[in-house]
């Protein structure tokens, strides 16, 4: 009796040991042909275990990342996913701005010669932080293609950082607001860099794009209601 209660002591530890090992550092959702959300997580002091979105766009064999997830292994597995799952070769990724949840694992991206692109505030912001340093700038607006598919970048102004853009990929009404736009029932978040007296004036000017599918940094992506709720959400006095 002695011997098989250890033995089931054993395999409970070597069973909760392999759920622990087998738990998955990068989740890819497809929301239409040619878009995909990748999911990884950040350890945070002050919010724990983080959710972070960015987004993939596959055309004709090539695709684009938009912000790289979290971290470098996390980075690792969704370049192999998107080479041997999804078949296509990645030809530039985008940073959205300079935070660990957009360019943690731009290192991993530069290792294999793939380009990289952000708003000049943010390639700024990464050299004075001592971050991996996106290598092309622009200053309000950057057009990109995929395969056939054209994704415009924007710079409209400070809100969650004073360097965040946004993507946007016209054909299917598909933006990546990333940690600028909030997902429903969100709070205000991480306010360290953010300028929440301009954040729902650059909202409103995200709005003019009229996108049918949103994409927050964190959480649930939707429609246009994560753009009225987060300007709204930054409208209110504090």
């Amino acid at each position: 009796m002695f011997k098989l209660s250890h033995l089931l002591i054993f395999v409970f530890i070597f069973l909760i040991h392999s759920s622990f090992a087998q738990e998955k550092i990068i989740n890819l959702k497809q929301i239409s042909s040619d878009v995909y959300i990748h999911e990884s997580f950040l350890e945070t002091k002050d919010f724990g275990k983080v959710s972070c979105n960015g987004m993939v766009v596959i055309s004709n064999g090539s695709a684009l990342v938009f912000d790289t997830p979290a971290n470098e292994s996390a980075s690792k597995e969704l370049i192999r996913l998107v080479k041997d799952s999804l078949k296509a070769k990645i030809i530039g990724v985008i940073i959205n701005h300079f935070h660990d949840d957009c360019l943690g694992g731009l290192k991993v991206f530069h290792a294999l010669n793939i380009p990289s692109y952000a708003n000049q505030r943010t390639i700024d912001l990464a050299k004075s932080s001592g971050f991996e340093v996106p290598q092309n700038g622009f200053d309000k607006t950057l057009n990109l293609k995929v395969g056939n598919v054209k994704v415009k970048n924007y710079y409209f102004g400070p809100a969650h950082t004073s360097d965040n853009i946004v993507s946007y990929i016209p054909a299917e009404k598909i933006l990546f607001g990333g940690c600028m736009v909030k997902a429903i029932g969100a709070n205000k978040g991480n306010l360290a860099d953010a300028s929440t007296s301009q954040w729902a004036n650059t909202i409103k000017k995200v709005k003019a794009l009229k996108p049918d599918v949103v994409i927050p940094g964190h959480g649930k992506f939707g429609g246009k209601e994560l753009l009225d709720y987060t300007q709204k959400l930054f409208t209110i006095a504090d």
